[in-house]
């Protein structure tokens, strides 16, 4: 390294013709451009190496190129300025360029490091497995506190790279030690952005939403599509996308279907008249799931809920999976249960009567004979 700094000062010395200037600047030029040319070396040498490995150490590679370009540069203009022949003002400048730099390239490496470490962590756990409640989970959590994180990274290297020139530090100084009236103008100002990353952390923590939960909201059901650090987008039935602000789930209720479980129970109600052969519809309803592949088999059952003055309501139970699989299985039990009874007991259908019908005989045989003869009495 000596011999490589003594070369380059008898170099910048045979250059006495020039102003000292234009050597400056050519030594500046120079460095800047051993830099690109060596990052350009490395940057293949590494890619070459990792290429034949797995997506990990390719993406490593990806996402160091730019503060491994920005280092070398830092390095090299501080060993250009060491030999070039810069007055003090100079070289005042340069140290300060430099040591601006040097945060922002910390930052940088920071925000990097972040990223790097989420994406490893989150590797673990796919969304696209059937019971993702744990994936999702974790998902969450990580990219709310990476999004506060970053935010922070970031206003910590502005801030840091700000109190280096005099004015801008002898302010935040100042500013933070009266806590004033521009203080509080400012915190006002910034109350919506500082509430919803508060609520992002809170989020984070005790999370009450997780990517990909059936939840309704607004009365509007839907899955929560994305978490950022401001707001949460949750994708209607309908691909219609709503958009709230994080502190809307830490201030206002509202129903999440997949809190600790992806799997539903969802309920069907059908309304039949009172003559409705209940034990037949619960053999049937078990029928209907045990061949329906949305069933996920473990709840099916069916029980008279409630009376009317005409109709008696029965409701259904059947379980499945997720909230999309179990809509479509309410669905499919209401349409086979009134074709089956449409079918097999047409007179279980609610109906208005036009006439009570007469009483009937107490003997069960005839009575449903009777109850059979009087559905062609009634009408809609």
């Amino acid at each position: 390294m000596d011999n490589i700094a003594i070369a380059a000062r008898r170099a910048v010395t045979s250059l006495y013709w020039l102003p000292d200037w234009v050597v400056s600047l050519l030594v500046v030029a120079a460095a800047i451009g051993v830099a690109i040319m060596a990052h350009r070396f490395l940057f293949r040498l590494a890619t070459r190496v990792v290429s034949s490995r797995d997506l990990f150490w390719r993406s490593l590679v990806q996402r160091t190129e730019g503060p491994i370009r920005l280092a070398l540069i830092i390095v090299c203009l501080g060993f250009g300025a060491a030999i070039s022949p810069l007055t003090l003002g100079q070289a005042e400048v340069i140290r300060h360029v430099l040591q601006v730099c040097f945060i922002a390239l910390v930052g940088w490496v920071a925000l990097t490091v972040l990223h790097i470490w989420t994406t490893i962590y989150l590797r673990r756990f796919k969304l696209d497995s059937e019971d993702n409640l744990l994936a999702r989970k974790h998902t969450t959590q990580s990219r709310i506190l990476q999004r506060v994180a970053g935010i922070l990274i970031v206003l910590i290297t502005a801030s840091a790279a700000l109190m280096t020139f005099d004015g801008v530090r002898q302010y935040g100084v100042s500013l933070l030690a009266s806590a004033g009236a521009a203080g509080i103008v400012l915190g006002l100002a910034l109350q919506p952005v500082l509430k919803n990353l508060v609520a992002g952390v809170q989020l984070a923590v005790t999370q009450p939403i997780r990517l990909e939960d059936a939840v309704i909201v607004e009365g509007e059901w839907g899955n929560v599509e994305e978490i950022t650090s401001t707001y949460v987008v949750v994708r209607l039935w309908d691909w219609r996308r709503m958009v709230l602000p994080l502190s809307y789930f830490i201030e206002k209720p509202f129903q999440n279907w997949t809190r600790e479980g992806a799997s539903l129970i969802g309920t069907a109600l059908i309304y039949v008249d009172y003559t409705a052969p209940v034990t037949a519809m619960r053999a049937k309803l078990e029928e209907i799931a045990r061949a329906s592949p949305l069933w996920d088999r473990r709840v099916v059952n069916m029980q008279v809920t409630n009376l009317r003055p005409d109709t008696m309501e029965i409701r259904m139970l059947v379980s499945a999976s997720n909230a999309g699989r179990t809509f479509d299985l309410r669905c499919e039990v209401r349409e086979k249960m009134i074709a089956f009874l449409q079918a097999e007991y047409p007179w279980a259908l609610p109906r208005g009567r036009a006439e009570i019908d007469s009483q009937l005989d107490s003997r069960p045989g005839e009575g449903m004979e009777l109850r059979r003869a009087g559905a062609a009495e009634r009408v809609l």
